[in-house]
This record gives structure tokens, sequence and C-alpha cells, in this order.
């Protein structure tokens, strides 16, 4: 449950297709399952975070299929960008370019 903590403090998950000025469907977002019981926890999750938002959640909660590596130079994106990615950092991330 940890995990989805910090994953809803990260974004606006009522914006679709979208964060911040970054818009179409590779910028939606989503929790990606591998079991029933973390499907379990997501919706839960999902809900519990509704709860803060007069819009409704656009985030998807769906099995996760095949996984496909991005490409070496997006590999450790935000550490070759300057910004912190150690565990546990709060820095909210920032824009480049």
């Amino acid at each position: 449950m940890e995990l989805l903590t910090v994953f809803w403090d990260r974004f606006d998950p009522t914006q679709r297709n979208r964060q911040g000025n970054d818009v179409g469907t590779q910028y939606r977002s989503g929790i990606y399952y591998l079991s029933e019981a973390q499907k379990a926890f997501a919706e839960a999750s999902k809900e519990a975070e509704a709860q803060q938002y007069a819009l409704p959640i656009a985030t998807e909660v769906v099995p996760a299929e095949t996984f496909w590596p991005a490409e070496k130079y997006h590999q450790q994106y935000l550490a070759k960008g300057g910004q912190c990615a150690r565990k546990g950092d709060l820095t909210p991330i920032r824009c480049y370019g």
C-alpha cells in the first residue's frame, strides 16, 4: 500500500491522457496488476483517492500485459536529467527543456 500512496501523490489522477503540459495516450495514468490481490489493493486505493476529488479519477486499473522496456536512452531518465532518483526522495519532478 505504501507504493500506492506515493503513486497517488505524484500527479493529478483526474487528468485523462495528460500530465501537466504533456498530452497524449502515452501520458495516461494506470495501475497494472499481476494478481487478483493486487487488483483488489489497486481498486480500493483508487476508491479511497476518489474521495479527495470532485472530478472522477481517470487512472486505469487493468491487467499487466507484455512489458516492453524503454529504449536505452530513456533508462534512468531522472538520474540522467540531474534529478535525484533515490528511494524515498519526495522532490517534485522538474520539467526539462
